[in-house]
């Protein structure tokens, strides 16, 4: 699974729908001012993200988007999916290589398949990632470092 910017851009994107979803449909621009990210941009992502059926679009005064599905029913892997891979299957794999380093390359690809997989718009939202709060965790992620890394 391709873990891109793109992909990125959509979760934040999304959450920011499903915190502000309460008093109807998000416009889109409301999410691009929120989160700093180009009104066109986020316009594509929500087109993939819309034939994906992940979201659903009203338009017209007081139009946006919605989840299409419960918070708690949406993976994180579905987002990255829905935005990331063309359907060519290249997207979702290494590059080719026979050497010793060929397993490697699979078993951290199966990792963060299932870390995403295990992971729910409902969960982020919670500040939940696979059942603990992350609060903690984030906190001592600075430079993208965990504090034990810190202290190695």
């Amino acid at each position: 699974m391709r873990v891109g910017s793109k992909g990125r851009y959509a979760v934040i994107a999304l959450i920011d729908v499903a915190q502000n979803s309460g008093q109807g449909p998000v416009p889109l621009a409301d999410v691009a001012e929120r989160q700093a990210i180009s009104l066109s941009y986020l316009e594509q992502l929500f087109a993939m993200l819309r034939r994906s059926n992940l979201v659903v679009s009203s338009r017209g005064p007081g139009g946006g988007y919605r989840l299409q599905r419960p918070a708690n029913s949406i993976s994180i892997g579905e987002v990255f999916r829905a935005v990331e891979e063309t359907g060519n299957g290249q997207d979702r794999e290494w590059p080719k290589t026979n050497g010793a380093t060929a397993g490697l390359w699979s078993a951290l690809d199966e990792h963060i398949r299932d870390f995403l997989e295990g992971v729910t718009v409902a969960d982020v939202m919670a500040g939940k990632i696979n059942g603990h709060v992350a609060d903690d965790q984030v906190a001592g992620m600075a430079n993208g470092l965990s504090a034990q890394a810190k202290l190695a």
